[in-house]
């Protein structure tokens, strides 16, 4: 683990632990996010959004101007909730914090407590307070951070409210880690549906934020997503899944509310971990796992056969959050290939899984010297990454957050059988794009040649 050794960020990797805690808000059914800050905060969250979603974005603020910044904050939290809440009655509201406010010392609790005390009428709307502190952390932390507050404040408690793991026997709740796309998560819960399992995506973006023309008129509340109701019987679910390490805390809490018994997978990218992943199904279940799914899995191996060949000590370079990092890592050393430079914008328990020589705390700026010291032949990271590649002179595959430049970045499928095998094309492609090691017609020097040939020769 190479530490950061420099004052600042150049070409900066990380996406905030604001926009993390604001994208799980987004993943709930009519909530709208608060982001206590200037407008230039919020403003900027939003465009990256709105950039990779393609989807106009539910989001508001508190707009502190200079003298709330100096004097205190409390009662522009307290104004902005009483304005959301009356004019929009959302279900929820998520309140993150920002960097302005974190320094400020703004005390984000003891806020919403004045607002419930002020505004009694509004005590059926959901408030979730969290602290994001844009300068620290990344949009996994965040993530995490937003949905440990939404279980510790939402989930009952199963001594409370008698709720018992495994009355619903075929509810299965899952926490998806940020990493994991809109795609990613129909995927999922096509799999656990074809186990015959119900599943509770806590958030799910892939029903709020997966780019449907809805049929109702403009609201500005989130369409789709986890319904409120829904964690009220988290606790009778049978198990609970948990993708991504950075999923832990939450992990932890639901646990200790609900009593009800969770598998965590670091990820769901390559063979083995798909394999533990539908075993675990199948248990669960009790069901066989069905003929398309073994088909699917005898498709990804035949990929791997035929990938192998290219992608074989091919050098790369990633740069991602720490459980995205360690899902291609680890795909690429499964094929062979080495990932000469590993970049992750924080530091996490993931970074333990990842498959590299030394992982970088840094910025793209690490990513690009370490790709160039050691002749990295492709580059995968975000969109963040389009001058990097073209500076060193190689191609790019888009992953992670956010991917600005091209459509449908949101929707692609890393997951499953299926979604590896895709990612194993792309990557082979773009090895063979290369022409490494092609060998190029020879033509003998001592060759006879007929005069009608000899100019062309």
């Amino acid at each position: 683990m190479v530490k950061r050794n420099k004052a600042l960020a150049v070409s900066p990797l990380k996406a905030s632990s604001t926009l993390g805690a604001t994208l799980a808000f987004l993943g709930m059914n009519r909530s709208l996010p608060m982001l206590h800050g200037s407008q230039g905060c919020t403003a900027f969250g939003k465009i990256f959004f709105i950039q990779h979603f393609r989807e106009p974005m539910p989001m508001q603020t508190t707009a502190l101007d200079q003298v709330s910044t100096i004097m205190g904050s409390d009662d522009a939290v307290v104004e902005g909730l009483a304005t959301i809440a009356g004019k929009h009655a959302p279900e929820l509201i998520g309140v993150p914090t920002t960097g302005l406010t974190e320094t400020q010392g703004a005390d984000i609790e003891r806020a919403v407590a004045m607002f419930r005390a002020k505004h009694p009428e509004y005590d059926k709307i959901a408030v979730v307070p969290v602290n994001t502190p844009d300068y620290a952390g990344s949009l996994e932390s965040g993530f995490n951070a937003a949905l440990k507050a939404m279980i510790e404040r939402l989930v009952p408690k199963a001594s409370a409210c008698g709720t018992r793991p495994g009355r619903r026997w075929r509810q299965v709740n899952v926490l998806p880690g940020a990493h994991l796309t809109v795609g990613d998560l129909e995927h999922i819960k096509d799999l656990l549906e074809r186990f015959r399992l119900r599943p509770v995506l806590v958030p799910d973006i892939s029903d709020s934020l997966d780019g449907h023309l809805a049929d109702t008129d403009y609201t500005p509340l989130t369409i789709g997503g986890t319904r409120l109701e829904e964690l009220e019987h988290l606790g009778d679910a049978v198990a609970t899944l948990v993708i991504g390490g950075s999923l832990d805390g939450a992990a932890d809490a639901l646990a200790a509310r609900t009593g009800v018994p969770d598998h965590r997978f670091p990820h769901l990218m390559g063979l083995e971990a798909m394999d533990a992943f539908i075993t675990t199904l199948a248990e669960i279940s009790a069901e066989p796992v069905p003929e398309r799914i073994t088909r699917q899995r005898s498709q990804l191996q035949d990929a791997m056969l035929d990938a192998h060949f290219a992608l074989g000590q091919a050098r790369f370079a990633v740069a991602a959050d720490g459980d995205l990092l360690a899902a291609l890592t680890q795909l690429l050393a499964g094929m062979g290939a080495e990932t000469v430079a590993a970049v992750a914008p924080t530091n996490g328990p993931a970074l333990k899984q990842v498959a590299a020589a030394s992982v970088k705390i840094g910025d793209l700026e690490d990513l690009e010297q370490m790709a160039r010291a050691e002749g990295a032949e492709v580059l995968i990271t975000n969109s963040h990454g389009v001058h990097t590649a073209e500076r060193l002179g190689i191609p790019l595959l888009r992953a992670g957050f956010p991917q600005f430049d091209i459509l449908g970045g949101y929707q692609r499928q890393w997951v499953g059988y299926t979604g590896t095998r895709a990612t194993l094309f792309e990557l082979a492609n773009t090895v063979l794009g290369l022409h490494k090691g092609e060998i190029h017609a020879y033509r003998s020097s001592l060759k006879q040649w007929p005069a009608a040939e000899q100019d062309a020769a």
